[in-house]
Parts: C-alpha cells; structure tokens; sequence
C-alpha cells in the first residue's frame, strides 16, 4: 500500500468509526484470510472492469504482512498472450478450483453479467468459497458464501474506498498483536520516508 493509500485507509477508518463499515470490512477480511493454500486466491472483475487496483493493494497486504495465501491471481476474461505471466492468467484458472481456494468477485455495476454469474456457481460447486464485493445484485449476492453489497448513494463510502478498506484489513492478521492498523500504518511510513535526522 502506498503512502497516500494507508493515509487515506486512515483516515477512511476515523471517518467511518461510527458506523457498522469498518468492522464489516474486517469481517469480510477474515474470510479472505481462510485460503489455506498459496495461490488459492483468485481475483475476478467484469470482462469491463478488472480489479487491477485491488489486486495490487492484496499483494502488497501479503508481503508486509507475510500472508502469502493472500496475494491474488487476477483472473482475466481475454488476457493478451503477451502479457507478462501474472497478467496472463484467463478463465480457465476458475476450472482448478476447489476446496479450500477462494474466488473473490468484484462487481461495480447493478447487475452482473449472465457469463460472471455462470463462472462463480461453477466454482462455488467445485467447493471454492466465494466472496463478493458489489453493489446489491441479489443473484450475485445469493451464489456467494459472505457477500458485501453497497448500493449506490445508500452506503457512506464509495465502492474504491470499501476496496482500501477490506484490503488494508485484510494485512492485519499478524499485526493485531503488534499495536493494530495505526502501528503498522506508523511502520510503513517510516520506511518508505527513510530515518528521520536526529536533533
């Protein structure tokens, strides 16, 4: 997570403190934490909007916090054959899933696509766990396990920001034993700014 990204997840969290969002991002969390296996995370947007940003916001989670289960495979609808490897990943990873992988949908528009739909039952019956992030389709919200749903101008945050939210939690595993987000918000500064000069 970049600098201005963790401020602003702090700054997320202060604002939202009052309300039910900030836990609810830590619960959602929790379950993305449970992919027990390395590459088990699999990461899929609409053919029109691949979550490239949260993706990378994940893999950034799973170095800080050494969770390495929680850096995602982008599934990609049509990736180019030239693309580097970790951008190459298509639709056919979704065959390979099974119990103890979890498929993590995001879904930025009211309702999500017939061929998205198909894919994630798919895996749901192969015994992959499926999370959604998406704004209030109930046939999407009705295929996953544990699903967070911001209609539009209904919730307080937009969905980029539920986004930073879940991510940010999403490192905190090991790091609730060492003084929580702020802490580790603290640390990070720290060693992208460099030693401070002395007095």
């Amino acid at each position: 997570m970049g600098c201005v990204d963790a401020r602003h997840v702090a700054q997320l969290r202060d604002l939202l403190a009052s309300t039910p969002w900030v836990e609810r991002a830590e619960d959602f969390a929790r379950a993305l934490r449970r992919t027990n296996a390395p590459d088990g995370l699999m990461l899929l947007g609409t053919p029109e909007d691949e979550p490239w940003h949260l993706a990378a916001h994940l893999d950034d989670e799973a170095r800080y916090a050494g969770i390495p289960q929680l850096s995602p495979s982008l599934v990609r609808w049509q990736p180019p054959p030239d693309a580097p490897a970790h951008l190459r990943i298509g639709l056919e990873r979704l065959e390979d899933a099974r119990r103890g992988h979890t498929l993590f949908v995001v879904n930025d528009a009211p309702e999500a696509p017939v061929p998205l739909l198909e894919r994630v039952d798919d895996a749901r019956r192969s015994g992959a766990t499926v999370l959604s992030l998406d704004q209030g389709d109930p046939e999407l919200t009705a295929i996953a396990h544990d699903a967070i749903s911001l209609r539009p101008k209904a919730a307080p945050l937009s969905f980029d920001g539920m986004q930073h939210l879940v991510s940010s939690a999403a490192g905190q595993a090991e790091e609730a034993r060492k003084g929580g987000l702020r802490d580790r918000i603290s640390r990070f500064l720290d060693l992208v700014s460099g030693p401070r000069p002395v007095d």
